[in-house]
């Protein structure tokens, strides 16, 4: 079995712990899946939440690595990002996408569908099928109720610009696992 991911894991840049991240496996509360794509975000990137400094909203974006940021997208969606780089740096992680693996049932009745393509290909569907929500907040990715372990073998990945931002979104930060079906759009 791969070994768990430690705050240490999550040190490096946003980029590089995006690529890496291609092919883990997350699991909240024992429900989840591989991890089939992800996006960077950095303080010095104009699309990240940490550009423009700290404040009580994105204040866990500042560190330590290994954290969970979690925030509502457009009022509606809980979204989940993994914390990088060291503590005061400002930077993350976005899952955007998972392939399901354990907990089919659950994530069924939290999405109200049946389609295991659906079920966690976007953001806010990742949100919904783990049951994300923000008291989990800075809460540590290495303990309770998370569980994240590295991939089981390297993955060809495939990279292009993120999606749904309006700044910097040229910007080829978003990582997917090349040829999966549970990506939340094709590259």
């Amino acid at each position: 079995m791969p070994r768990k991911l430690r705050p240490a894991d999550f040190a490096g840049d946003a980029p590089d712990v995006a690529r890496a991240l291609i092919g883990a496996v997350l699991l909240v509360d024992g429900v989840g899946g591989r991890i089939v794509e992800t996006e960077a975000y950095d303080r010095e990137d104009p699309a990240s939440h940490s550009y423009s400094g700290p404040t009580p909203r994105n204040r866990v974006m500042f560190g330590p690595p290994g954290r969970a940021y979690v925030y509502r997208s457009y009022g509606i969606h809980w979204c989940l990002n993994f914390v990088c780089r060291e503590e005061g740096h400002g930077a993350g992680v976005l899952i955007r996408a998972l392939e399901p693996l354990e907990g089919m049932d659950v994530m069924c009745e939290r999405r109200g569908l049946h389609e295991p393509r659906l079920l966690c290909s976007g953001p806010g569907r990742v949100g919904q099928a783990l049951a994300i929500v923000h008291d989990f907040n800075g809460h540590r990715l290495d303990q309770a109720p998370f569980e994240v372990r590295a991939a089981d073998r390297d993955y060809e990945v495939v990279v292009g610009p993120r999606i749904g931002i309006s700044k910097a979104a040229d910007v080829p930060w978003r990582f997917g696992m090349a040829g999966s079906r549970f990506v939340s759009r094709p590259f």
